[in-house]
């Protein structure tokens, strides 16, 4: 995991270097310090897949290349089998396996993503980003937090919310959450 960290770190830094553009720009993007930007560009802390995905839009590059050094090339359709699609484990307790990397062009991105369980005294750092996300239950418990409310999500439940709101996830049970989550 630390050295996907650090691919995602190097690219970060190159499109940086490529579009000349300052780490305070990227920081103020993030709602984040220069000092924290600094440690993810570095590989020493961790960036959300939501700030990722502002950087993409706002650079004008594919999520696919900040996360997995590679640019999509399908625009018909693209197949994802059973257990294939590209993942990086961008955090400790999160892994995402994207399920339409290849597609050129889409208007969403569809993940697996497995929630390991962790230790209450974990602070967990709420997430934002821009648009709307789709969490369906495939194994397990899930506490999503979203603004000041807490659900309880377990297998087979789904919900759709405004993703502008601050908002969290935490396995349950002391066993991991696996969810499809679909970002907008």
């Amino acid at each position: 995991m630390d050295e996907q960290i650090k691919q995602i770190g190097e690219r970060l830094r190159g499109l940086r270097d490529v579009l000349d553009i300052s780490k305070g720009d990227i920081a103020r993007l993030c709602g984040i310090s220069v000092e924290q930007y600094e440690k993810m560009e570095s590989g020493d802390a961790e960036i959300s897949v939501a700030n990722l995905q502002k950087i993409a839009k706002e650079y004008g590059v594919s999520l696919d290349v900040l996360l997995f050094g590679e640019e999509p090339h399908m625009n018909t359709y693209f197949l994802t089998r059973k257990g294939q699609g590209l993942s990086v484990e961008r955090r400790k307790a999160y892994k995402y396996q994207s399920l339409a990397s290849g597609f050129r062009g889409r208007k969403a991105d569809p993940f697996i993503v497995v929630v390991e369980p962790k230790d209450d005294d974990v602070k967990v750092e709420p997430n934002t980003h821009a648009g709307q996300e789709f969490n369906m239950i495939l194994e397990g418990s899930m506490e999503l937090h979203i603004g000041n409310k807490t659900l309880i999500l377990n297998e087979g439940d789904s919900i759709y919310f405004d993703s502008t709101q601050p908002h969290y996830m935490k396995a349950l049970n002391g066993e991991q959450v696996k969810f499809l989550a679909i970002i907008f």
